[in-house]
């Protein structure tokens, strides 16, 4: 019996697309440069930056709102001093952990030597600056060290596969982003478990030998928008992070509905999360040191984002993928990522579908449950959950929630002959 003798008779169930509504106070695009140069014109930081200093900037990996205009600012802000700025890839072993893969990533986010007004200096060698008091080695990116000064630009919020008073955020962007893959491998060779301890004590013995003068951290809203930005002294970061990551972690969005039989996401990515999609969102854990967002029976997704570069790490937190998503994986970029984590359950291959209509009718076989009664939600990506779809028998559970609007009525999905989703958001 073949695969499409055992799903071809399941239906999908008619869908209706509804509206979340979370808090959205934010920082008006236009007043983003302003925002920067008011917090690093601040008193505390008088004097830090001088004339004819070579300043370098990190850049991460992550699809961060305004990111390329809160990095021109800094820069801006440097040279308004009389330095000389510079960014760096600050990414660890992403980008296939190579200096062009890293180059190239940051092109996908829009930030190249053009938009962001200074050069940028991606190389993958580090200098070792010695060991902690346990004996981990601690490694940061030459160029950052040869600098005379680092400014660390890094967004705060939760991470992904672990939990502690330091997550994502400025720490983590020196120990991990600044170490490139030799500090990426140091923790991760220690497991998740150790990271709320190991991330900070790599990270303070750093802050003692390297130049690094202070950090610009960026709290988003639900919406993904720029909410907050703080400049911190490089003394100031240990104590500050966890303050701001409990504020960040109080404005994310979720998907509004408690558990559901079957999640299906549109698209995963490097560029939307460090595992594709966000598990805090989507519920979509690897491993098992975090827990957290929606509980679903069968969780599948359907394409990889081109920024990717076929870097599908994350992809072992689902059920069922496309053919053509996995067609997309390139494993000479995926691989150095998922080992530089040894966590393996990352690159773990789910059940593959032929085609976008075979991932719903082959989660929803799955689940247990037939077209009446199947609770499926479709999101476009965990970045972007404002609109998302819900199946109609969900509809009167969201009638009872203020925060959600049904903004459309009941439809069938629509697919080309190929199989392929054509009903957009």
């Amino acid at each position: 019996m073949s695969t499409s003798d055992i799903i071809g008779s399941v239906q999908i169930p008619k869908m209706v697309e509804i509206r979340q509504t979370f808090e959205r106070k934010s920082i008006p695009r236009e007043e983003i440069a302003s925002t920067i140069f008011s917090q690093l014109g601040q008193a505390k930081f008088q004097g830090m930056i001088q004339p004819g200093k070579r300043i370098c900037i990190t850049a991460g990996s992550r699809g961060i709102c305004n990111i390329v205009g809160i990095l021109q600012a800094i820069a801006d802000y440097c040279k308004r001093q009389g330095a000389f700025p510079f960014l760096v890839p600050a990414m660890g072993s992403h980008g296939g952990a190579t200096a062009q893969g890293q180059l190239e990533m940051l092109e996908h986010l829009g930030i190249t030597e053009e938009s962001v007004g200074c050069p940028i200096l991606s190389s993958m060698e580090t200098v070792n600056l010695g060991t902690t008091d346990r004996g981990y080695p601690v490694h940061i990116d030459r160029n950052a060290y040869e600098s005379d000064g680092i400014i660390v630009c890094g967004r705060v919020k939760l991470h992904t596969a672990f939990r502690g008073a330091y997550e994502s955020g400025l720490i983590k962007m020196m120990t991990i982003g600044l170490g490139k893959q030799k500090g990426a491998a140091t923790c991760h060779s220690a497991g998740y478990g150790m990271f709320p301890t190991l991330l900070p004590e790599i990270a303070l013995c750093m802050m003692k030998k390297a130049p690094i003068l202070c950090g610009v951290a960026i709290l988003e809203n639900a919406y993904d928008e720029t909410y907050k930005l703080v400049a911190l002294k490089a003394e100031e970061i240990a104590e500050e992070e966890p303050k701001l990551l409990k504020e960040a972690t109080s404005k994310m969005a979720s998907i509004l509905f408690d558990d559901c039989d079957v999640l299906v996401i549109d698209e995963m990515g490097k560029n939307i999360s460090g595992e594709g999609s966000d598990p805090n969102i989507a519920g979509t854990f690897a491993v098992t040191t975090a827990t957290g967002g929606i509980r679903a029976n069968k969780r599948a997704c359907l394409s990889l984002t081109p920024v990717s570069s076929g870097n599908a790490l994350g992809i072992g937190g689902l059920d069922v993928i496309s053919r053509r998503l996995f067609d997309d994986i390139d494993l000479e970029t995926m691989y150095p990522n998922v080992i530089t984590t040894h966590e393996f359950n990352f690159g773990k291959i789910p059940l593959i579908a032929d085609n976008d209509e075979d991932v719903f009718k082959m989660s929803i076989y799955g689940s247990g449950k037939d077209e009446k009664d199947v609770r499926l939600i479709r999101i476009k990506n965990t970045l972007e959950i404002e609109k998302i779809y819900i199946s109609e028998v969900m509809i009167p559970e969201a009638q009872k929630n203020p925060n959600l609007e049904i903004i459309g009525r009941p439809i069938r999905l629509r697919f080309s002959p190929e199989g392929r989703l054509m009903t957009g958001f």
